[in-house]
Parts: C-alpha cells; structure tokens; sequence
C-alpha cells in the first residue's frame, strides 16, 4: 500500500520517515518529496508497505503522532492522475517593452 505522509518538520530524513514505520511492519521504500530547484524537503513523503494489514495498523497508529515537535498526517494515498501540461506563457506580440 502506499501511503502518504504530511505536515513533516523540513528536518526529517527519509532514513527517520522509514524508522516511524518499520515497528509496524516491512517498509519498501521510504520517500520525501524535495523541491527539484533547491533540493529541500516539501513538508510531505510516502511510504510504501507491501502488506495491507500492516500499513493499515500504521496509518492509524501514526497519523496526528507527532515526529520531531510535528504531528504528522497519515493516510492511503491516492493514486496518481495525469495532471494537464501548464504550457508555456503566452505572447505579449510586442515583448511587453514600451512603445515610444
């Protein structure tokens, strides 16, 4: 299952996100979501565990703990949707310089 994990203090490491699940059972993988610009964390991650019963004793017993002076917010994710290309700007025909 996989899971996602919100509200994370910006200090937590994927090493310590994977450490909060692991008593609860086998962890796939362990993920934060980084700004691809600075590389820092966004405040959220997922988690992947291959057994349902196991990711589910987690999410209830993890969701609102918190995890370095934060709660955390634990639930199933949602599987991904395509999300429509936001395109490029759009042409000003002059540049947007100033006309004389």
């Amino acid at each position: 299952m996989n899971i996602y994990v919100g509200n994370l203090a910006y200090g937590v490491t994927q090493d310590e996100l994977r450490e909060a699940f692991v008593a609860y059972g086998e962890v796939e993988s362990a993920n934060l979501i980084t700004d691809k610009f600075t590389g820092e964390s966004k405040g959220f991650g997922f988690v992947e565990m291959p057994n349902n019963s196991e990711a589910d004793a987690a999410i209830k017993a993890l969701n609102e703990t918190p995890l370095k002076g934060r709660p955390l917010r634990v639930n199933q994710a949602k599987p991904r949707t395509d999300r429509p290309s936001r395109g490029g700007g759009g042409g000003g025909g002059n540049g947007g310089g100033r006309r004389w």
